[in-house]
């Protein structure tokens, strides 16, 4: 974690974010996962192949070969091009959630925790949009005992912590936890939620450049991305129907940040276009291409072409450990609910009934480091200045 500046520029103070807010500590921490393939964590780092097993996995191997997964919550309908042996047996999805329940209670006995929290990191499931059994948890519940197909695995690990007032961040695209029913739970509950889908990689550089253009009124005719993957997410999402998820995702931060309907001129007939491809020779090497189409004054054409030779594991994996730390935090705090503050952290940030998500991203990290100078009792930080001009 960066810096966080406190008071006046004068007066000297930036001290690291994990010394300024009472954050749980690294050695505290105890990791536990479900997963629908048995392989415990060390031979998990080995197929994937991340890092280097001389440097970062062998010196380890005895801390993460104790890391075994649950049995998962998993249904190959939701996800296509995965499947797995190490899963639950249920009845109804309610029965499913209930098993979810007890593993949460029994992780925490077993390893002496005083709280949980989860992130979700699973693969993306289909497309699903709100519906009726997702309206009031009345109707969620019912759905759940009926089986019904709107709900997916992600909707039940969600439900579940909440009834065990554990916080839970989705880092998927998928509907997990943004819609009323899961909403009015959380807050009832008194659970910290938000989401969705971590901004690691391509996207996070869409929040970078598009509020430059937009700062400047440089016009964009059209914004062409393309990605190339040959991990586990790249096989998901080459089923058309995942694939739709993560697309919707993509495709809306250039809606929210340009605002073409105030800007029409520069905005309004923009050609957006996302792609990803599976490609297995690349590994978690992800390869994220954009080519954009800008123009400037008196309409003159330009383009700006981005290479974005990445390591999606690596960029994420820090995001994951902030998170969770982060919504222990929200929840010592008294936050409860959908924790818009942490939209840094998403592509497709949950925001309150009738709000447009924030997804630029300098405008995230500055709600988020105001929110800790609001929790810590220190005054916010406009960046207006005026007062050094003022004094005497």
């Amino acid at each position: 974690m960066a810096t966080i500046r406190l008071g006046k520029r004068t007066e000297n103070r930036s001290p690291l974010i994990k010394e300024f807010v009472p954050l749980a500590g690294l050695d505290d921490l105890v990791f536990g996962a479900w997963d629908p393939v048995p392989d415990n964590c060390y031979e998990s780092c080995l197929h994937c192949g991340v890092l280097d097993k001389h440097e970062h996995v062998h010196p380890i191997k005895d801390f993460l070969t104790a890391i075994t997964p649950m049995p998962a919550v998993f249904d190959q309908h939701y996800v296509k091009r995965l499947s797995g042996t190490n899963v639950k047996q249920g009845k109804t999805k309610k029965d499913l959630a209930e098993a979810l329940r007890k593993d949460m209670r029994d992780f925490k006995a077993k390893n002496g925790c005083d709280r949980l929290v989860i992130v979700w990191c699973a693969s993306t499931e289909i497309f699903i949009t709100p519906g009726p059994a997702h309206q009031t948890l009345e109707a969620f519940e019912k759905a759940m005992e009926q089986n019904d197909v709107s709900i997916a695995p992600s909707m039940l690990y969600a439900y579940a912590a909440m009834l065990e007032r554990v916080p839970f961040a989705n880092g998927a695209p998928n509907l997990t936890c943004d819609f009323p029913a899961m909403e009015q739970l959380a807050k009832s509950k008194g659970v910290p939620i938000g989401g969705k889908d971590f901004k690691t990689g391509q996207t996070m550089i869409k929040t970078v450049l598009s509020p430059m253009f937009k700062a400047r009124m440089l016009g964009v005719a059209g914004w062409y991305s393309t990605n190339i993957l040959g991990n586990r997410d790249g096989e998901v999402l080459d089923d058309p129907e995942s694939f739709k998820t993560k697309e919707e995702s993509k495709l809306g931060v250039l809606e929210y940040i340009l605002q073409p309907q105030i800007y029409p001129e520069l905005y309004g007939n923009m050609y957006h276009k996302v792609r990803i491809d599976y490609y297995p020779p690349r590994g978690d090497n992800k390869e994220g291409w954009d080519n954009i189409d800008i123009f400037g004054w008196l309409g003159y054409p330009m383009q700006i072409k981005v290479d974005f030779l990445c390591r999606d594991s690596i960029l994420a994996a820090p995001l994951v450990l902030d998170l969770a730390l982060f919504f222990d935090l929200s929840q010592r705090a008294g936050l409860t609910g959908i924790q818009e503050w942490l939209s840094f952290y998403f592509k497709s940030p949950q925001v309150a009934p009738g709000l447009y998500p924030e997804h630029d991203l300098f405008i995230q990290q500055l709600k988020l480091k105001n929110t800790l100078r609001y929790l810590m009792g220190e005054k916010q930080i406009t960046h207006l200045g005026i007062e050094y001009y003022l004094e005497d």
